[in-house]
């Protein structure tokens, strides 16, 4: 018998990535996508498998939307990968981003708990969460105190805590992924990674002559969203409910980022990036970097790509697709 998934946020980064992972284990895969009034594009991740897919319409804001999607889909695991996740317009729209991604949360444990408390669920938590506590040796890991920086994390800390005491309280399987940035050719141009490939891919072909950024020394902890969805599925294949970290424990700073970038296409930096206070955040979270042996040691989860491999595979992404 086909094991039944539900993606909720099933058309960004990670969602697109799990859904194909899923299909290639012959799950019978089920994702949820925000109605908006620009749909041409809403869906374009997903598109080369959609007809594999089963969409519905919901909303984390919306408990009656996730009550319709989990008696419609009765999925065996849920993996809750929506939210407003973008922390520097957390800071925008602190309201909807705590109603979205901290009370989204508690809608759908509630939803699971009143219609199908045996359904294992994936909460997508965030390396945000500690913003800049660092254990002494320089590292994040489970047990570090967490004091988040943004709107965004205050929200994730939340709706980790909501998901350890339905845990507790209800006997439910309700696992926390704590994952450390993670990027691809399919991030979004909101996101520093991808403004800076697509950036200086444009000023290689002559299309721009500047690259605008924010703060050059934050330092963060980045691997890629293909390795991280494998970690989510083999967390949601143990017995027991427990929380991992997923990090590669090497971090670099936005200016290593732009050099590795810039280098590759035979680029000046100091020509083409500047610098613009607009993009800092009220309150600046200076350092990631993660400890994932429990993830490793338990569960003998590695990546498969390194930070550079990562970069190559959006340099050439962005080359392909800006060249015309």
């Amino acid at each position: 018998m086909l094991k039944k998934a539900l993606i909720t946020g099933i058309n960004g980064q990670d969602g697109s990535y799990l859904a194909e992972f899923l299909l290639e284990k012959n799950y019978e895969v089920w994702g949820t996508v925000k109605r908006n009034s620009v749909s041409e594009n809403q869906t374009y991740r997903i598109e080369h498998i959609r007809n594999d897919l089963n969409l519905i319409y919901a909303d984390m804001t919306d408990m009656s939307s996730l009550v319709y999607s989990i008696k419609k889909s009765n999925p065996d695991e849920i993996y809750n990968l929506a939210a407003q996740s973008h922390v520097r317009i957390s800071f925008d729209q602190p309201i909807y981003t705590s109603f979205a991604t901290a009370i989204g949360v508690l809608n759908l444990l509630e939803s699971v708990r009143l219609i199908k408390p045996d359904t294992k669920i994936y909460q997508a938590s965030s390396s945000e969460m500690f913003g800049n506590c660092i254990d002494p040796d320089g590292f994040q890991r489970e047990g570090t105190r967490m004091l988040p920086v943004s709107p965004y994390g205050c929200s994730k800390v939340y709706a980790y805590n909501i998901c350890h005491n339905y845990r507790n309280s209800y006997k439910l399987f309700i696992c926390n992924g704590i994952l450390f940035n993670h990027e691809s050719p399919r991030r979004g141009l909101n996101f520093v990674t991808s403004k800076i490939v697509k950036g200086a891919v444009d000023i290689y072909y002559n299309k721009v002559n500047k690259l605008v950024l924010g703060n050059m020394n934050s330092s963060r902890d980045w691997g890629h969203a293909k390795d991280y969805i494998k970690a989510m599925w083999m967390i949601m294949q143990e017995s027991k409910a427990e929380d991992y970290i997923c990090a590669t424990g090497i971090s670099h700073t936005v200016k290593d980022l732009v050099d590795y970038v810039f280098n590759i296409l035979n680029l000046n930096p100091d020509r083409y990036v500047i610098s613009d206070e607009k993009f800092l955040r009220p309150e600046e979270l200076d350092n990631l970097k993660g400890d994932a042996s429990k993830l490793r040691n338990n569960l003998g989860w590695k990546p498969d790509f390194t930070f550079e491999t990562l970069l190559d595979e959006m340099i050439e992404y962005w080359l392909e697709k800006e060249k015309s």
